[in-house]
């Protein structure tokens, strides 16, 4: 099921999305504010009359003075007229900009929403494919292209439409031979853009790709950057992030052709039109064809033609990258996580003393081929269950299915005596305080990393869980105490500073069930048996699951997993084990002499 639907999701990220599945990203938002688009493009469209408007009041003006029949009140009067539709273009162009600019920014919002509160939904198996540059890329270019094409994009497109077609009436109302003549080389343009658009559409895909590329760098290297300074790597990190860099320059030089060409050949179409005017409308005139007035006139919409014309190209460009991105977007947006989410049952209640039960599982990460869980039958219930084995036993593996980040089959997994397939995720995961191998902290102070997982949480509350996980001296010596900033990561705590951090963020939330998964690989022997202790007084009847290699650890839990190349290899007490299983016996005569070396070293 896993790797289905990983590859159904590949195919649809290679394959162009037709613009009529796309745009149900689009519908919600346009249908919410209809009416505020309703009242900008009537603001849009009275610009544009009132602009076609000014023409005609030139033409009496200048027909008045050919024929000496105009006073110079009147022409005070016309350009009184012009001046007072300047004034309510300047109005309703606010208006419509407003409006319409505006809720491109509504749209930007709204998707921007989506895309996150989904992303938040996706499983394990998405984040392993997808990175952190592509997310972001999908956020920032993608998102500000889709909100151009939606806002000046959209109004471009309506304003030249609606331009061109006034404007060609009222040229074809002076004289429509003359129309002919100056619009003849337009279907060049149209074929030209047409061409150049197509062309366009995959030059921005690889635009986006490169910006996505470029941006996971970027962030993998700040966030290592401690790391490439202990092994003095910044050069080739520099040389690296250059090379990338020249690869999205290329890129963008390569879209950069396609619409260097499209203004110019607007500009090349204008131009010819007009030529043709200025001879053929010039011997008409002399004719006596058509009146001075006219002829001006004529020429003034021409002109303004220019502007749709180039906007042909502009709004070729914008709607390209909007689809571009929309069809990304979209791609995202309708990924399928591979855990299956049934709908909460209200008869669901939440239990003080939750179980697993694993019947014959079987796991194979999407991107192997091997097992790395094999056969694993277990109950896991109130009490203290220590997690051990050598590196790649499945460990790490066991917790993230029990936690639900990664999907099984059906009838291998039972939470409560329910296939957990069958229950809702939050159902499951409101049960269970997760403690990963590297602690997730956020660079806020120390009391909101705590209370994460319960934002109305008391101070004292906050106290309490850091008391118990042992944390409560180290947060005191601070100079601000739980309202230290801990920097990016935590980057201002030790590593068992932090552990101990995201184990009181655990303790808080008071959940029945808690899996540390190798959480205190960090903490000293001493302050590990108080944490210990702190398990046993917070967890008293609840369970535990606790990964990890040390045996003094271990020893003080109830029962023992001992897991061998995806296997369980033995369980049962530390008394147990020692007389029966010889890896654990190894380990524990290894980390006892260990520990008597260092304390004969001690002076």
């Amino acid at each position: 099921m896993t790797k289905t639907s990983i590859r159904q999701n590949e195919r649809v990220r290679q394959k162009r999305i037709p613009f009529s599945q796309i745009r149900d990203l689009l519908t919600p938002t346009y249908r919410q504010h209809r009416l505020r688009l309703a009242v900008g493009f009537t603001a849009l469209l009275c610009v544009d009359l009132l602009q076609l408007s000014i023409p005609r009041i030139i033409k009496y003006g200048i027909d008045g003075l050919e024929t000496l029949s105009i006073t110079p009140p009147a022409l005070l009067q016309l350009g009184g007229l012009v001046l007072l539709i300047a004034l309510f273009v300047v109005v309703l162009r606010f208006c419509w900009r407003y409006l319409i600019i505006g809720f491109s920014r509504l749209l930007e919002r709204a998707i921007r929403n989506r895309i996150f509160a989904h992303i938040l939904k996706m499983d394990a198996p998405f984040f392993e494919k997808m990175t952190t540059g592509d997310l972001m890329a999908h956020s920032s270019n993608d998102l500000a292209a889709v909100q151009m094409a939606c806002g000046m994009g959209m109004v471009a497109a309506v304003d030249s439409l609606v331009m061109s077609v006034a404007a060609i009436g009222f040229m074809l109302a002076i004289h429509p031979q003359l129309t002919l003549l100056a619009l003849l080389p337009m279907p060049l343009l149209a074929i030209s853009t047409r061409i150049l658009s197509g062309k366009l559409h995959h030059r921005f895909s690889s635009v986006q790709e490169q910006f996505s590329a470029l941006t996971e760098f970027s962030r993998s290297t700040l966030i290592s950057v401690g790391l490439i300074k202990a092994y003095t790597m910044e050069t080739f990190q520099t040389a690296r992030f250059d090379t990338l860099g020249r690869k999205y320059v290329s890129s963008n030089l390569r879209v950069a052709r396609i619409q260097g060409l499209i203004s110019p050949l607007s500009t090349l179409v204008g131009s010819a039109g007009m030529i043709m005017v200025l001879y053929f409308g010039g011997r008409l005139v002399i004719d006596s064809t058509i009146t001075l007035g006219d002829f001006v006139a004529f020429i003034t919409y021409l002109y303004m033609l220019i502007w749709p014309r180039m906007a042909i190209g502009w709004v070729a460009n914008l709607v390209q990258r909007g689809l571009t991105s929309l069809s990304r977007i979209y791609t995202l947006v309708t990924s399928r996580a591979t855990l299956p989410d049934p709908p909460a049952d209200e008869s669901e209640k939440l239990i003080r003393a939750p179980e697993f039960h694993l019947q014959n599982l079987d796991f194979t990460y999407p991107s192997l081929t091997k097992p790395t869980l094999r056969n694993i039958t277990l109950s896991l219930g109130p009490g203290i269950h220590g997690v051990t084995g050598r590196t790649g036993s499945g460990k790490s593996t066991l917790c993230k299915l029990l936690v639900r980040l990664y999907p099984v089959e059906d009838g291998c997994l039972f939470f409560q005596g329910r296939d957990v397939n069958t229950l809702p995720l939050k159902f499951i995961r409101s049960h269970i305080g997760y403690v990963g191998q590297e602690p997730v902290l956020f660079s806020d102070t120390i009391a909101a990393n705590i209370a994460l997982g319960r934002p109305d949480a008391t101070r004292e509350d906050i106290i309490y869980a850091a008391a118990n996980a042992a944390i409560h001296d180290d947060i005191e010596e601070l100079q601000a105490g739980y309202d230290t900033l801990i920097g990016e990561r935590g980057v201002k705590l030790s590593g068992g500073q932090r552990q101990r951090l995201a184990l009181a963020r655990a303790l808080l939330c008071d959940r029945p069930l808690l899996v540390i998964d190798d959480g205190l690989s960090a903490v000293d022997v001493a302050t590990e048996h108080d944490v210990f202790a702190g398990l046993r007084k917070h967890f008293g009847g609840k369970t535990v699951i606790i990964v990890s290699n040390r045996i003094k650890l271990l020893s003080m839990t109830d029962q023992i997993i001992i897991l061998s190349g995806g296997n369980i290899q033995s369980q049962g007490s530390h008394d147990q084990l020692l007389a029966e299983n010889s890896l654990y016996k190894t380990m524990y005569e290894k980390q006892m002499k260990q520990e008597h070396r260092g304390a004969v070293s001690q002076p």
